[in-house]
């Protein structure tokens, strides 16, 4: 495939305030980091929300409000809302914006799994708000808790009854048979987009020969019913892109995933990683495709307005 789809993960539940100036907080920093996002090439917009005031990942739906109109008048991105929200919400938390929002489509983890960001307490000195660092010193006993129950509620509410389709986040080998556990269970169908998740500790690492494998695996349980695209955290974002990009899978960037730009240099916004890997793909032949070429790919319910 030459068309690539390239997604941007604007601000995430994982970071926090005290890493970067340039990570979006308000509703402001969320919609203008969306819409040059866009504007760089990004034909998905995968989104979380904070609380304004501090920074704090949010699951109210009233912090979604507050830009996802701004983000559908200043681009015609697909909005990609989280089901994840954040491990130490609970699922009627997480779902709630979503039901709300009704959104062309969502992002799903397949399985429960360790998220272990304590590590990245030990970098900071200088803390903005007080929940900082317990919540990330404190994950090195959390689980992110997606069960099939959970995952069977999701697809249920947000895919049969509304229309969503699905960004379906796979941290290892197991999510990918937990994923065609429901499609045999024909609770979703083919295009199934696959975001492979790599560098989470919990997950499987950034390794090259966990790619290979993990497509391997994925050609053989959906054949050609499937796209892959990649995500990874840190320092391993862009190598990983572009070795997606060089196997024909697709690519996800974003202050989500990492708050750098080259090793040690924070970027600046969710647009500069869009262009940067824009120019990766690029150089690798592929074709970088807009939104509505996009819904098109992965048949989402917004493919049909633009049809007619």
């Amino acid at each position: 495939m030459r068309e690539i789809i390239i997604t941007c993960a604007l601000t995430g539940s994982i970071h926090t305030p005290s890493m970067s100036p340039h990570l979006p907080i308000t509703a402001d920093e969320i919609a203008r980091a969306g819409i040059e996002a866009a504007e760089a090439g990004a034909a998905i917009l995968h989104l979380h929300a904070r609380d304004p005031q501090t920074g704090r990942p949010s699951a109210d739906p009233a912090h979604f409000r507050a830009f996802l109109p701004r983000l559908k008048q200043g681009c015609d991105a697909v909005l990609n809302l989280s089901t994840g929200g954040s491990a130490v919400m609970s699922l009627d938390e997480r779902l709630a914006a979503p039901i709300e929002a009704a959104p062309e489509m969502a992002s799903l983890n397949m399985g429960t799994m360790n998220f272990a960001l304590y590590p990245m307490a030990g970098r900071i000195t200088d803390w903005q708000h007080d929940w900082e660092q317990p919540f990330l010193e404190g994950s090195d006993d959390l689980v992110f808790k997606n069960t099939p129950r959970d995952i069977a509620r999701i697809l249920t509410e947000l895919g049969l009854e509304r229309g969503a389709r699905f960004e379906f986040e796979c941290y290892d080998l197991s999510h990918l048979y937990m994923l065609r556990h429901f499609a045999d269970r024909g609770l979703i169908r083919a295009p199934y987009f696959i975001q492979f998740v790599f560098g989470v500790l919990g997950g499987m690492g950034a390794d090259p020969e966990n790619l290979t494998h993990m497509v391997r695996i994925a050609d053989k349980l959906f054949g050609q019913d499937y796209m892959f695209s990649v995500l990874a955290a840190g320092r391993h974002q862009m190598p990983m892109a572009a070795q997606a990009a060089a196997m024909g899978g697709h690519v996800r960037v974003g202050l989500e995933d990492s708050l750098t730009i080259a090793r040690g240099t924070l970027a600046r916004s969710n647009a500069e990683q869009v262009a940067k890997v824009r120019g990766i793909v690029e150089a690798l032949g592929r074709v970088v495709v807009s939104p509505d070429e996009a819904r098109a790919l992965l048949c989402l319910k917004g493919a049909d307005r633009v049809a007619s």
